[in-house]
């Protein structure tokens, strides 16, 4: 729970000057009371019962009284909502180091099954669109509901050489802000996940990417995706592609992002299955004051009852 005018919570510091106003009038009645010396009128004026019972509706009303400051200051609880016009970017590393079968039976063919797994599940209020990358990035599939298109177009994956990390994440950038007519001035929420297994090695850099993610609210999560123990054979020569973890790491945590690994098939899905889970909502924080009023009122009327039942009269 959050508080929208917390500011407001300082009238609190009139609940303790009512109790020391309170036991400052209950000391001045026993003062008055010993003042008769007339006994039969003394058991009068200052019974010895109710006794504890007459502190009862003092104490729930400055309960009703705190309960009120508090839903003065407009509590608000958290709340997950839908996002609309969600859209996803799927952006998937194509690269030659992804023929590698550290990952059985390939890299590239581990993340195609986990990818169409993870838009076939996402869901139906979600546009997805996918990249590819290797020495460039090339939008394959423009967001939208479509998920057939999506998925076709992952499986017309196509490995090159060489790794375009930021130049996805900006044709990703650039794919939402085209994505309807109002995008450019009113962009939908989104959210690129990217999936690599190596270094930026041509085109835009990653701190430029970082920066026009930043710029446009787009976080990035990434998954670096694989072993260190991958090689691949270019040209008769077998060369190791272990996974540069740091660089996918570092695009995550400096756009708001999250930084994924996985080294297999099942570790891939259910890194996807986390995101997709993620990506569903958005936390918003709504008023919840009426709830502090409600039991406030409640308290009323229990210090007005007990006041009733036991002296007659109201509080």
């Amino acid at each position: 729970m959050t508080l929208l005018s917390p500011g407001r919570l300082w009238l609190l510091v009139l609940l303790p000057v009512l109790v020391a106003v309170y036991v400052l009038l209950q000391r001045r009645r026993r003062a008055y009371a010993v003042r008769f010396t007339n006994l039969a009128l003394l058991s009068q004026v200052a019974p010895r019962h109710p006794g504890w019972r007459r502190h009862v509706a003092a104490g729930l009303f400055l309960v009703m009284v705190a309960l009120m400051i508090v839903g003065f200051a407009r509590p608000a609880g958290s709340v997950k909502v839908p996002r609309d016009r969600a859209t996803i970017m799927v952006a998937v590393d194509v690269s030659l180091s992804m023929m590698a079968k550290d990952v059985p039976p390939s890299r590239v063919e581990a993340a195609k099954a986990a990818a169409k797994k993870f838009i076939g599940e996402l869901p139906a209020r979600f546009n997805v669109g996918v990249v590819s990358f290797a020495g460039n990035a090339n939008l394959i599939a423009p967001p939208s509901a479509d998920r057939q298109a999506a998925l076709a177009s992952i499986d017309q994956l196509v490995l090159a050489k060489r790794t375009a990390i930021g130049e996805a994440v900006f044709t990703c950038l650039q794919a939402v802000r085209t994505f309807d007519a109002q995008a450019s001035q009113d962009p939908p929420p989104a959210h690129i996940v990217l999936l690599s297994d190596g270094d930026n090695t041509t085109g835009r850099s990653v701190q430029e990417a970082v920066d026009a993610s930043r710029a446009a609210h787009v976080p990035v999560s990434t998954i670096a995706f694989g072993t260190p123990y991958g090689t691949v054979d270019i040209e008769g020569e077998t060369t190791g592609v272990s996974v540069n973890k740091e660089t996918l790491r570092a695009l995550a945590e400096s756009t708001d992002g999250k930084a994924y690994e996985a080294q297999s098939l099942g570790q891939l899905t259910e890194v996807y299955s986390h995101i997709g889970s993620s990506l569903g909502f958005k936390i918003e924080h709504r008023d919840i004051s009426a709830r502090f009023l409600g039991i406030a009122l409640l308290f009323a009327l229990a210090a007005a009852g007990t006041s009733l039942a036991w002296f007659s009269r109201l509080p």
